[in-house]
Order: C-alpha cells, then sequence, then structure tokens
C-alpha cells in the first residue's frame, strides 16, 4: 500500500498547475489548478488515456477544436490522440483530478488548438 497526502505535495508552478499524487507503476494521477485567466496549454497523447474531473471553477475545457463550459461535478474520459486544453477564462480558480493510463511519462505531444 502506498500513502500520501496533497499537502506534501507542490504544485509545478508553486500554487498552480499540475501536482502528481501517484506516478506509475500503472498509472498516474494528480490534481491541477489552473489560475483565473490563465490556460492549460493544448497538448494530446498517443497511448495514454486520460480523465479529468472538476471540483472547483468554470473553465472551458476544448477537446479537438470543441469547447465546452465545464461546472463543478463534470468528469471528461479522453482517448488517446485527442487534443485538450483548459482556458480559465472565468474569474476564479480551477481545480481538477487528473488520471492517466498507462503509466507513460513521456507520452505528451504538444499542440496548437
Amino acid at each position: 500500500m502506498d500513502v500520501i497526502n496533497e499537502h506534501d505535495q507542490e504544485f509545478r508552478n508553486g500554487d498552480h498547475g499540475p501536482k502528481y499524487m501517484f506516478k506509475g507503476p500503472k498509472f498516474e494521477w494528480g490534481i491541477i489548478v489552473v489560475k483565473a485567466g490563465d490556460t492549460m496549454s493544448g497538448h494530446y497523447h498517443e497511448e495514454v488515456e486520460e480523465t479529468f474531473y472538476f471540483t472547483d471553477g468554470t473553465p472551458q475545457f476544448i477537446v479537438d477544436g470543441v469547447a465546452t463550459r465545464v461546472k463543478p461535478g463534470d468528469a471528461f474520459r479522453l482517448d488517446a490522440g485527442e487534443k485538450h486544453m483548459i482556458v480559465n477564462d472565468a474569474d476564479t480558480d480551477t481545480r481538477c483530478v487528473f488520471i492517466k493510463v498507462p503509466f507513460l511519462p513521456d507520452d505528451k505531444v504538444a499542440c496548437e488548438m
């Protein structure tokens, strides 16, 4: 068994960006905070399936060019190859949980959206 506490982990950019809770051996998951007015850049995964569960905020979640206005409680499952990004055009921070399967830490391709 592995045990971790969120408050012992750090966001990549201090108070925002991704924060990984578990990385491998079979999956990885963590928390993303996108500050009001910021964007999580567009990307896709060649082999990894990714799921997002939004707990706070009302950003636009864009998948393959289609924007959906998020509300807390929304969950999205993306197949490998689906291009995605988060545009937080709201006036409050967005927070979501992400899960990626299988664990392939280098399977991310940046893209324009």
